[in-house]
């Protein structure tokens, strides 16, 4: 154990000042952990007492400040901090250390749980039941069984076994994290010598930090930083982005597929949803054709056919290129298909992540940062008056942002040639095997350029189909919404007034 280490690398964020202070001190941990868990329980409190859609507050707490907010922008950064300060892995430690600290049953350590949870139980019912997530009422019954099942397996089992396994975006900011430009690790002066293994001892997950250099992996690290706090010698570094991917390590199959489920479910489904079909020859593409000839022996009542098809197809093309590709990369590479499939397959990471920061981004100026923080004003019942957008989607300005999902694809075009360094093969093999296993990021950066060419030569839809999500075709042109204040026995909150 170091008590105190002086002579920190100049890249140690703990050496920081302003940083170091962030991520490192205990008491401003504790603080924050302690004011997420707060607004955590009172945006589920809220969504119970206060279930219609005037409640702000619950929706755009859990929906624009949480996700996708706070956690897209610091994977991209310092990596799974979300997961450090995360309500249930605050109380999980807790839980867990008074708990029975039983083994998980093997059939339960699949980190594919998670992930599908996350792709069908969030992903498929967003696209065909429009909207249904985002109302306060939903919300609050997701994340108070989400909390229930998590502090049953925090109880039952040990280290932290629901977080590694179960929980919906724990594989995701687990995959996600090695994008980022920040990493947890130790002086190996001062390991080389350590007896006691304090960083190790007090994590609560049961891992190793001193090895974490040597693995090119933090494993299931969370960023929690109890370690750090257990001994001085622990370090965070700030390294190169996307560092661990160019780089050895051993592969997660899970983690592989959340990159490729992921894009398909967020980046190309809304790029074929909610893009393309806002263009003014929407009835035209395939997921719109399909929707209505289903709709011909299929009463979808108030679902969204337009949007599962898109959902649907989207997931069928990026799982069915995925394959192909990699099926002839790995017959050019003369290696095995699972070792092609998954080395490569993290080439895949800046997809949604980096490129998704685009539509982000966009939309925090154009209503994200309003809509937090009318909904905290709602839900604190403030007299603040009405916070406006901060831009609107006709300034010229915001073109900028066009720009990152090319440099996403372009960043996974680098990692895949960096990544095939790890087979042996001859150059005109390697750049054929290149060609095919990219084939996922052709697909993705093709849609990007495909919807700019629709658009410009085409035009928008005079009827929106894009609407609230809803049916295709169904949509009437998009109201102006303006939130502005109203006062109800004394409370004052912000709603929404159609204008």
């Amino acid at each position: 154990m170091v008590e105190f280490k002086e002579n920190r690398d100049r890249n140690d964020i703990y050496g920081m000042p302003v940083l170091g202070f962030l991520f490192k001190n205990q008491t401003f941990m504790m603080v924050l952990k302690l004011v997420v868990l707060a607004l955590f329980i009172y945006g589920v409190y809220m969504g119970f007492t206060d279930p219609g859609k005037e409640n702000l507050f619950t929706q755009h707490l859990f929906w624009g400040l949480f996700w996708s907010l706070f956690i897209v922008v610091t994977l991209t950064t310092f990596g799974r901090i979300f997961c450090g300060i995360c309500p249930h892995g605050f109380l999980g430690k807790y839980i867990t250390k008074f708990g029975l600290q039983k083994e998980m049953p093997n059939f339960l350590k699949n980190r594919f749980i998670g992930v599908f949870i996350l792709f069908f139980g969030w992903w498929a019912i967003y696209y065909t039941v429009p909207g249904f997530w985002k109302v306060p009422l939903a919300t609050a019954w997701l994340f108070a069984s989400i909390t229930v099942v998590a502090f049953v397996m925090y109880y039952l089992y040990k280290d932290m076994s629901y977080c590694k396994y179960i929980c919906p975006i724990g594989t995701l900011t687990k995959a996600y994290g090695k994008v980022s430009f920040a990493a947890l690790g130790t002086y190996k002066e001062d390991c080389s010598s350590c007896k006691t293994l304090d960083c190790a001892v007090a994590c609560p997950y049961n891992l190793k930090p001193f090895a974490f250099d040597n693995k090119n992996s933090m494993d299931d690290c969370t960023l929690c930083m109890d370690c750090s706090d257990a001994c001085d010698s622990v370090a965070y570094r700030i390294t190169k982005p996307s560092a661990p991917l160019f780089e050895k390590f051993k592969y997660n199959k899970a983690e592989v597929w959340a990159f490729i489920l992921i894009t398909a479910a967020i980046s190309l489904t809304m790029s074929f949803h909610h893009g393309l079909n806002r263009s003014a020859i929407a009835d035209t593409f395939i997921w719109s054709t399909s929707a209505e000839f289903a709709k011909q022996y299929i009463d979808f009542g108030t679902l969204d056919p337009v949007g599962m098809f898109a959902f649907i197809y989207a997931t069928l093309f990026a799982i069915g290129i995925v394959y192909f590709g990699m099926f002839v990369a790995s017959k050019v590479l003369k290696a095995p298909f699972e070792k092609t499939f998954y080395t490569l397959g993290y080439a895949f990471a800046p997809l949604f992540l980096i490129g998704g920061l685009a539509h982000l981004i966009h939309s925090f100026f154009t209503h994200n940062y309003a809509d937090i923080a009318n909904g905290f004003i709602y839900g604190f019942g403030l007299d603040a008056g009405t916070v406006e957008n901060l831009a609107s989607r006709k300034d010229a300005w915001l073109g900028i942002f066009k720009v990152i999902p090319y440099i996403a694809a372009f960043w996974g075009y680098y990692i895949l040639a960096k990544r095939m360094q790890f087979f042996k093969a001859t150059k005109t093999k390697k750049v054929i095997a290149f060609v095919f296993a990219s084939s996922l990021i052709t697909l993705y950066l093709s849609t990007n350029l495909y919807r700019a060419y629709i658009f410009k030569t085409y035009g928008m839809a005079k009827r929106s189909h894009h609407g609230s999500h809803g049916s295709h075709g169904t949509a009437k042109p998009a109201k102006s919404e303006t939130p502005v204040m109203k006062c109800e026995a004394g409370k004052c909150g912000a709603a929404m007034k159609k204008q």
